[in-house]
């Protein structure tokens, strides 16, 4: 089968799949594959989770989509359930982790000018951050090789190095909205920031009179072994945006505020035709009821530091390939000294399905409901990887 009718925009490995199973995926090849990639840190719980199906199924055979010109009574209920459990006072759905933070965006330019502050526009973000594909996200990220060929940049984005507290209190200024940060940095090589500075940054905030919004798109739901990863820090952001984990393989996004902080978000100031559907709110409903368990957070963080420092023992083992492992909860970035596609495709050759990422990264993101067996199956597969890389290597060190 081809591709030739789609838009050549990823450079996708030569193989599809099936079915899904928990961890597990079946490709067309006949192979079974370990899959700690989960649609890039979506299928949080599992593929084909047994509960998740059948509220799938329940919701599809009575109504899929109305329209937000109407109540939509699954949505409401799904947003108590979301301030129930974070920070937030008030949620708006969407559809992907991009249109998310294009809401918090719009969130806190709007509650600027609610206060008769519309100068303030300005948001400040940090260097190696990823927040989306969108014209506004990929201004935000600020990564030269998402804006290359797209036009002007656009306005109102101010990038700062990744944890230069002077040169970021020099940025602000009278026409300063916002900070824009991921608690760890994903796509940009799993960088955590640290307790210490996300609690700077609140304090920042603070004095400055501007608000603190976060991306907890790739960390939020439960990731990093507590609902968001900012708990880990204890602070209160003002906006958080969220998707992936938060649908489990279905289309969901999603904007949660404080009450202060989504003032300005009166009818008519932003809007979804697909957010917030009946059929998306069963599912991520569905989630959530697998996600809050009882103790289903504690077992993330535990099962987490196992496969870190079955990793970190990769890292010893193979230096030639690894250089040094980092995370929180099973958000887990493997750095590479070998290029990571090629560790990435070495992987694949096992049947183990990692994710690659920046700063030479492959991020093991599996699905929360990994077991610590599937975790050993998971290490023993990439240390495989890694030794077949590390000999074909070394032979092409010997015949230079």
């Amino acid at each position: 089968m081809t591709d030739h009718s789609l838009f050549p925009t990823f450079a996708r490995a030569p193989i599809s799949f099936e079915k899904g199973e928990g961890v597990w995926l079946y490709g067309s090849d006949g192979e079974k594959y370990l899959d700690v990639m989960s649609g890039v840190a979506v299928n949080s719980v599992g593929h084909a989770h047994p509960h998740v199906v059948e509220a799938l199924k329940r919701q599809g055979e009575r109504l899929w989509h109305v329209s937000n010109w109407f109540e939509i009574p699954e949505q409401a209920a799904l947003a108590e359930r979301l301030t129930r459990l974070s920070f937030a006072d008030r949620v708006f759905f969407c559809n992907s982790g991009a249109e998310a933070i294009e809401c918090c965006i719009k969130t806190a330019r709007r509650w600027h000018y609610a206060e008769g502050r519309p100068e303030r526009v300005d948001i400040i973000t940090f260097e190696g951050a990823f927040h989306g594909r969108t014209l506004a996200t990929i201004a935000a990220g600020g990564q030269a090789k998402y804006l290359e060929g797209f036009g002007p940049k656009a306005p109102g984005f101010i990038q700062v190095p990744f944890g230069d507290r002077a040169a970021l209190e020099a940025a602000i200024g009278p026409t300063t909205a916002a900070l824009l940060i991921e608690p760890i940095q994903g796509e940009g090589g799993v960088r955590p920031v640290p307790a210490s500075e996300l609690a700077y940054l609140r304090d920042l905030c603070d004095r400055e009179g501007i608000l603190l919004v976060l991306d907890e798109v790739q960390t939020g739901m439960g990731r990093t072994g507590k609902f968001f990863a900012h708990e880990h820090a204890g602070i209160t952001p003002d906006i958080v945006g969220v998707a992936k984990g938060i649908g489990g393989g279905f289309p969901v996004g999603a904007c949660l505020a404080t009450e202060d902080a989504a003032k300005g978000m009166t009818p008519g100031a932003h809007g979804s035709t697909f957010g917030g559907n009946v059929l998306a709110m069963a599912v991520a409903d569905a989630v959530l009821d697998v996600i809050t368990a009882p103790g289903f957070f504690a077992d993330v963080a535990r099962k987490g530091l196992i496969l870190k420092q079955k990793l970190a023992g990769l890292v010893d083992s193979h230096p030639t390939v690894f250089a040094a492992v980092r995370g929180e909860g099973l958000l887990i970035g493997l750095e590479c000294r070998a290029n990571n596609m090629k560790v990435f495709d070495a992987f694949r050759q096992h049947k183990l399905l990692g994710c690659p990422a920046g700063g030479n990264v492959v991020r093991f993101l599996p699905p929360l409901i990994i077991t610590e067996a599937e975790i050993d199956e998971a290490v023993a597969r990439a240390d495989a990887a890694a030794s077949d890389l590390a000999a074909t290597l070394a032979a092409q060190g010997a015949a230079a």
